[in-house]
């Protein structure tokens, strides 16, 4: 199969490149940029999702037969800065990928996130409405609607909180854990925070299922199996590696975020587990995945 991988420099992107490699796939990389992955059997493509062409274009000259966009403008507070520049990456780059995909015939699987929810409750379910808040959950509930409307086989997949032990992988909360503890620092968790935290590479093996094994279309919940408490999570890292130190809880509004989080934003993963062979990870097993990566770094 021709697989592209939009996002593929990011955390999740990364890891489903290496996998899609390693099944022997035809695989290329698309993202801004020069490659900041490990050297591998993979073309790679230097395209934006902003600028509305270059992403299509690479994908109609790839002739990809399926596409994982996994791409996105995720800084939160940058989105509510720069909302105009959200939305062309979230939404214009989504259709920008959905369009190569009509053209093609190719399936289309394109990550999203919890934060399409406004966090009130919690548990949220693929058929439970969004209500987004703030410009990068508006924009990324917009590009869920472009790939399900334009692309005429698509899937969105929802993760959450992303983390990684991987060489190269972006700093993320959970390394941030890691890091601060082993160097006897306090770190801030937020207490009123219930999420849903994914293993980057969790969340490439259910995407990649979800793309190439399956005809499913609509919403699926693609995230670790266990809903906690920031706090919870960062003492958890800290107890899987063996460290200790302290962790200090705090409210979100006492930290003041340019953009709203949602509070409660867990989701159920009930239906991913009923549908794929690559099951959403309860927090315990991905934190071994997570912790091996770590040792092998070196």
């Amino acid at each position: 199969m021709r697989i592209a991988i939009t996002g593929a420099n990011g955390l999740l992107g990364g890891a489903a490149v290496g996998l899609a490699v390693s099944a022997g796939h035809e695989v290329l990389g698309i993202g801004r940029g020069p490659c900041r992955l490990a050297p591998g059997r993979f073309a790679w493509a230097d395209a934006d999702l902003s600028d509305g062409h270059s992403v299509e274009r690479a994908l109609l000259e790839f002739r990809a037969g399926a596409v994982l966009h996994a791409g996105a403008m995720t800084d939160v507070d940058g989105c509510e800065r720069e909302p105009e520049l959200a939305w062309r990456a979230n939404v214009g780059g989504t259709e920008q990928v959905a369009r190569a995909c009509r053209a093609l015939g190719a399936r289309l699987v394109a990550v999203s996130t919890d934060y399409v929810f406004d966090g009130t409750r919690g548990g949220y379910r693929e058929d439970d409405v969004p209500d987004p808040r703030g410009a990068y959950a508006r924009t990324k509930r917009c590009g869920e609607e472009a790939a399900l409307v334009i692309a005429p086989d698509a899937a969105v997949a929802r993760v959450a909180v992303v983390y990684s032990g991987r060489r190269g992988a972006k700093p993320t909360f959970a390394t941030q854990v890691v890091e601060k503890l082993s160097r006897g620092e306090p770190v801030k968790a937020f207490s009123d925070q219930v999420v849903s935290p994914t293993l980057a590479e969790s969340a490439a093996e259910m995407t990649l299922e979800l793309l190439l094994d399956h005809d499913y279309r609509g919403v699926l919940h693609t995230a670790g199996a266990t809903a906690l408490d920031r706090v919870d999570f960062a003492r958890r890292v800290a107890a899987r590696f063996g460290l200790s130190g302290e962790i200090v809880p705090v409210k979100t509004a006492e930290v003041k975020l340019l953009a709203p989080r949602p509070l409660r934003s867990g989701l159920d993963v009930g239906r991913a587990a009923a549908l794929l062979r690559s099951k959403p990870l309860p927090i315990d097993t991905a934190l071994d995945r997570f912790h091996a990566q770590w040792l092998a770094r070196g």
